[in-house]
């Protein structure tokens, strides 16, 4: 049967503008549909917009910072409307980036919403269009929970076109994106709480690092509240919000923002009229090809629920396409020494296995730690430290993990990244030249074992 397209991809994120790029450039028939925005979560309402946002935030530090290297400044003075007005406008040249990138490589780019109406049919605005493969990456939609007055709370989606600076935020989540946001308001000026229903936030990540960030941004001012959890929240008059915690504790705020986890998103997509299933976590199942249990659908990114980052959806794009037109340069995605950094303030960067991991899957493990105060702040009466973690297996002397807080940790953690790619060990981290005086040059001169 001939086909209107060889591939109709659904959502133009991250993921589906790789696949369908590559798919294109590889000789097949490519059509992309999208109803909200060219470039997904990551381009519009999630990294790139944020790491805009915290740069903002850190410059109250480098100005804190001038005075100790002999600068005097006068009191500086923020502009939310100003930051948000550019921030648009770079939003808006990615986004005709994105458009570019898809028509110069022959894709028929589709806006509206598509919906699956057969096994290789999909209709997009009343339009139907047959396929003889069909791709999901329609990406994911945060959740708040189903609380009396959750209509009053905002997540990222809406963090990034306020109005106006909120003057108390209450921020509610343990994850990386709550943490970062309770950064940014913070670092902004606004009067920041960081609720998390848990112990300690940042479940997953490795022990030293959830605690010596606790540590740093309590030294920021940041107000934590562990163990808290909100009941309801009620408007007050004047537009305030009053937060009833489930202890009966009362906070009040101008702003509560949800980032309480995010779901697949799968709203009116057509799904009950295809074989595809979906896992007990509700997203779309699929398996090391990211086929579905529908012989003609694939799926990959967010949507199904693996390693949720922009990074990895490209790169299960590109599996994709070339699996299916290319199949002689396909390669499996591989999910091992995936390198990733939370863009808190300060920031964290990780990769490998934390010590927990490491234990739990039976290494014997040393660990080698180093907390130190970095030579920019020395200046400074500023008492932030940064911590560098090696766990490294006790036997092999292969290094399992790398694990830093402190200034520039992404970008540090990028290139260890590609040593535990290549099976680095300690011994050839210790027999590595430093770069002098820099932070990351801790990596490579750590000798004693902290236990």
């Amino acid at each position: 049967m001939a086909y209107d397209f060889d591939l109709f991809v659904i959502g133009a994120g991250s993921g589906g503008v790789r696949a369908a790029r590559f798919a294109a450039g590889f000789g097949a028939k490519v059509a992309v549909a999208e109803s909200r925005y060219l470039g997904g979560t990551c381009v519009n309402v999630g990294c790139v917009p944020k790491k805009l946002m915290v740069y903002a935030a850190h410059v109250a530090d480098e100005l804190e910072q001038a005075a100790g290297f002999g600068w005097t400044l006068e009191e500086g003075h923020f502009d939310w409307g100003t930051l948000i007005a550019n921030k648009n406008r770079e939003i808006e040249r990615l986004n005709g980036i994105y458009r570019n990138l898809l028509v110069n490589s022959g894709v028929t780019l589709l806006q509206g919403h598509a919906r699956i109406t057969g096994a290789n049919e999909v209709e997009v605005e009343g339009q139907r269009y047959s396929a003889a493969n069909i791709l999901i990456a329609t990406g994911g939609w945060p959740q708040v929970p189903d609380i009396p007055g959750k209509e009053l709370a905002i997540t990222s989606n809406e963090a990034f076109y306020l109005k106006q600076l909120p003057r108390r935020v209450l921020v509610v989540g343990g994850g990386y994106i709550a943490v970062e946001f309770a950064g940014i308001f913070q670092g902004l000026g606004a009067d920041t709480t960081l609720l998390y229903r848990g112990d300690l936030f940042l479940r997953g990540f490795d022990g030293s690092v959830r605690t010596h960030l606790k540590e740093e941004l309590e030294k920021r001012g940041l107000n934590l509240q562990f163990n808290a959890d909100i009941q309801r929240i009620d408007k007050l008059e004047g537009g305030s919000l009053k937060a009833t915690l489930k202890d009966g504790r009362e906070l009040v705020a101008d702003c509560v923002f949800y980032a309480t986890g995010r779901r697949p998103m799968l709203d009116n997509l057509g799904l009950e009229n295809t074989g595809v299933e979906l896992d007990e976590r509700g997203y779309i199942r699929v398996d090391e090809q990211y086929q579905t249990t529908a012989p003609s659908i694939l799926a990959i990114g967010d949507v199904i629920g693996r390693v949720q980052l922009t990074p990895v959806a490209l790169a299960e794009g590109m599996a994709v396409a070339r699996r299916l037109f290319k199949p002689e340069q396909y390669r499996p995605v591989d999910y091992r020494n995936i390198p990733t950094a939370v863009f808190s303030q300060p920031p964290i960067g990780t990769v490998g296995l934390t010590e927990e991991q490491a234990l739990e899957a039976g290494h014997k493990v040393q660990i080698f730690e180093s907390r130190f105060r970095a030579m920019k702040l020395s200046l400074t009466d500023i008492q932030e430290k940064t911590l560098m973690k090696l766990v490294v297996d006790a036997e092999t002397d292969k290094v399992l993990g790398c694990h830093m807080v402190g200034p520039d940790a992404g970008e540090i953690v990028q290139g260890l990244g590609i040593a535990l790619k290549a099976g680095a060990t300690k011994q050839q981290f210790d027999e590595t030249i430093g770069v002098h005086p820099t932070a990351a040059e801790e990596f490579v001169t750590m000798r004693s074992v902290t236990r």
